[in-house]
Parts: structure tokens; sequence; C-alpha cells
């Protein structure tokens, strides 16, 4: 597995890319934020590991311009800021993940494998509901690209639509039942699944069901 870190403290940059190859990681490292973003649209790397603090251009610059040009990477976002503002700051701009720094290798290691994961088994490539193609391989909804946590989310509502899937169940899939999948995560998702569904004119919308969960119906 291929991993971009980005990172301008090098020391630290390189003793957690020591650490990851350890793990059978393949570690590339940008040590600024233009360096970090000429790697970034690459798109050659599983998993993009971006701290928010970066001379030149900060990581939530660098993550802007990854969606922007619709690089649907798995991001996760580091910063010594851990109020849950800044986290929604950065999940609003398209980041997959917040790890608070300091952090230990092991928890980076998790949440990187939580986020590249992949079904053991696929029925179709495409899933269809109304008037949405939702294109698993590709994960994209109508043409149009998702993020990793969008493209886990919308494919387990789709799997039952008009059906509430509860909010302990998207936390446990999506997040692999961890600590980190918060329940203010899930509401910044679905905000932004609600955005892409009314850009796409869709007649499809998601539905907060208090105290239960959501689900995908159909006006």
């Amino acid at each position: 597995m291929r991993i971009l870190y980005v990172e301008d403290e090098k020391f630290l940059a390189e003793a957690v890319k020591h650490n990851l190859e350890k793990q059978d990681f393949d570690v590339d490292l940008a040590f600024d934020g233009e360096d970090g973003l000429e790697k970034a649209v690459d798109n050659i790397y599983d998993c993009v590991v971006l701290d928010v603090m970066l001379p030149k251009l900060s990581g939530i610059q660098i993550l802007e311009r990854m969606r922007e040009k619709k690089v649907t990477t798995p991001v996760i976002m580091l910063s010594a800021l851990s109020e849950v503002e800044d986290k929604v700051n950065g999940l609003n701009s398209g980041a997959d993940d917040y790890l608070a720094k300091p952090f230990k290798t092991a928890e980076l290691v998790a949440r990187i494998n939580a986020l590249t994961r992949r079904p053991v088994a696929i029925q179709s490539n495409i899933v269809h509901f109304k008037d949405l193609d939702y294109d698993t391989n590709e994960k994209m909804l109508n043409g149009q690209s998702l993020t990793a946590k969008e493209a886990a989310i919308i494919s387990e509502l789709l799997k039952t639509p008009g059906k509430i899937v509860q909010k302990e169940y998207l936390l446990n899939k999506v997040w692999g039942g961890e600590a980190y999948g918060e329940d203010n995560y899930i509401e910044v998702y679905m905000s932004r699944l609600r955005k892409t569904l009314k850009s796409l004119g869709s007649v499809v919308k998601i539905t907060t069901v208090r105290g239960l969960g959501y689900k995908i119906v159909a006006e």
C-alpha cells in the first residue's frame, strides 16, 4: 500500500515513515504544502496523511485543491488542534478522518487500514435507485466523485431504500466501530451527501429519523 505523508517536521516525518515501512507500507514524504499538493494530485496513493499547519500551502488548501481536481484518495488530517470545530472544518473540506497530534503509529495504521478497506465481493458495479446510478467501483454517483467515507455511507443507504439504517450500524460499518467515528462526523457527511443530491437535481433525499438513524427515499 502506498502512502503520502505530508509533514514539515522532518524528524517526525522520517520517524513515522520508518514505523509505517515496518508495517509493509510504501511511504513518500513531502515537507511543504506545494510539494505535497504536487504529489497528491498524481492520484497514485492509497491514502494521503496531511498535517494542517504546513509552509507554502496548508493541509486544508491541499485537500480542497485535491477535491477540486476530483482526486478522491482517502485523506487523514493531522493537527495539534483537537477542538470539534477544527475537526469539522477538515471534514467539510473533504477529509475522511482526523487524527490529533501527538499520536501513536498503531492508531495511524488502524485508521489507514479502515479507510482503504475494500469489500470482499461486489455483486454489481452499478446500483440503481430512481434517478441515481452509483458506481461501486469508481465511487461515483451519477458521474460525480465521492470521498471514501461518502461512498461507504451512500452504499449502505442504497442497500435498503426506504428503510432506516441505524446510526450505530453506520458507525460500525464505516468507521469500524472505533471511538473516532463520532456522531458529529456522520452529520457532516450526511450534510455533504445531501448537498451532492441537491446539486444533481435528484428526486432522492436522505432523511433523518430522530433517535434511530437515516433512510434514503424518493420524493
